[in-house]
């Protein structure tokens, strides 16, 4: 997670204790600290139901207003995150410790989790996390089960042209020239004989190929189907603007998350997606760079909603072509135009009207 571009909460004095954790796919580390930074003890749990109510248990022992700095809220300490949030805690995103830290203090997982609560108490850049529990999970999950079946589709399709190259001549003159899909259709159509020899086990193996893109199909239909209908009631707005389809929304709400209020502002969401640039000025210099961080998948949905209204939409082609006349080549244009998308985007996320149409 980019926390750098996140809302950054300041340690205040509702609290009288902080729980730093370092997450783990088996088992999690906390270290409680007290408010003036003295250690109090530190703790291990499986990540397991009952060891997050046994994380809980324990850290009312030093208080009743806990606050948790983990790191790796969205990944190894999702579960865990969740069930905190839901049981009324604050939670909120620690950075990794720095290399700096590291060399001096070495790594050790009791260490990182004080390091985590030593950040909270120092007041240095934290992001609220993603809470995870409602429509914009339910896009991501299915969004795995997608690409993977687009990922497997298409290696499916490589392997048939690859075993064409080196099938009997027969078989290959008969498949040449068909399109794609005919030549799915008839490879998953073929009734091979028993193995006897190489040309059965080619019909074999490009029938097994063949059906098993059609299955992909298939599903790929029924996830983008679900996907379409949990964006439209995820955030409406997003699905009517202009250039963004299903797959530009999944990702654009999955990088934002459940609860995008946790992002400050439309900078902060530039930032996240990587469409903003970046100082590299030096003395007298005064310059900006392209950003190469952020959310690529994200980036790369901005890029794609550019191009789309760069083709088809009339006010986008109109603010081209005037930029064009300003000196600014296409790449300065798109990069404008992905700027422009974010903040249009945010503001649809936070149940806001964009301020423009088009880009102007």
């Amino acid at each position: 997670m980019a926390s750098a571009t996140l809302a950054q909460p300041q340690p205040d004095d509702a609290y009288d204790v902080v729980i730093g954790i370092d997450t783990h796919r088996d088992f999690h580390v906390a270290v409680a600290l007290a408010p003036n930074g003295g250690k109090l003890d530190e703790y291990r749990i499986p990540t397991i139901q009952q060891g997050y109510q046994a994380l809980i248990g324990w850290t009312e022992l030093f208080g009743s207003r806990p606050v948790f700095a983990m790191e790796g809220t969205s990944s190894f300490g999702a579960g865990l995150c969740r069930e905190l949030l839901a049981a009324g805690f604050s939670v909120i995103e620690a950075n990794r410790p720095d290399r700096s830290t590291r060399r001096r203090r070495g790594k050790d997982d009791s260490i990182d989790a004080e390091v985590a609560a030593r950040a909270y108490l120092a007041g240095t850049t934290m992001s609220i996390p993603k809470s995870g529990s409602e429509h914009v999970e339910m896009i991501r999950m299915l969004n795995v089960a997608k690409d993977s079946a687009i990922d497997c589709r298409t290696k499916a399709i490589n392997q048939i042209r690859a075993l064409l190259v080196t099938a009997p001549p027969a078989l290959r003159e008969r498949l040449a020239g068909l399109s794609r899909g005919e030549l799915i259709s008839t490879c998953a159509a073929f009734r091979p004989g028993a193995l006897a020899c190489p040309l059965m086990a080619a019909k074999w193996a490009l029938r097994s190929l063949a059906r098993r893109i059609q299955a992909l199909d298939h599903e790929l239909a029924e996830l983008l189907s679900d996907l379409d209908a949990l964006t439209q009631a995820a955030c409406p707005g997003l699905r009517q603007s202009y250039g963004i389809g299903v797959d530009g929304a999944s990702i654009l709400l999955t990088a934002a998350g459940d609860n995008p209020e946790r992002l400050r502002s439309e900078a902060s969401f530039a930032a996240l997606c990587g469409a903003s640039p970046l100082p590299a000025s030096s003395g007298n210099t005064r310059r900006h760079r392209l950003n190469r961080g952020g959310n690529r998948q994200a980036n790369a949905a901005l890029y794609r909603i550019a191009v789309v209204r760069l083709r088809y939409h009339q006010a986008t082609r109109d603010y081209a072509e005037r930029r064009r006349g300003e000196g600014l080549s296409n790449k300065e244009i798109i990069r404008g135009l992905k700027r422009f998308i974010a903040r249009e985007v945010f503001r649809l996320l936070r149940g806001r009207p964009p301020l423009r149409t088009a880009a102007a």
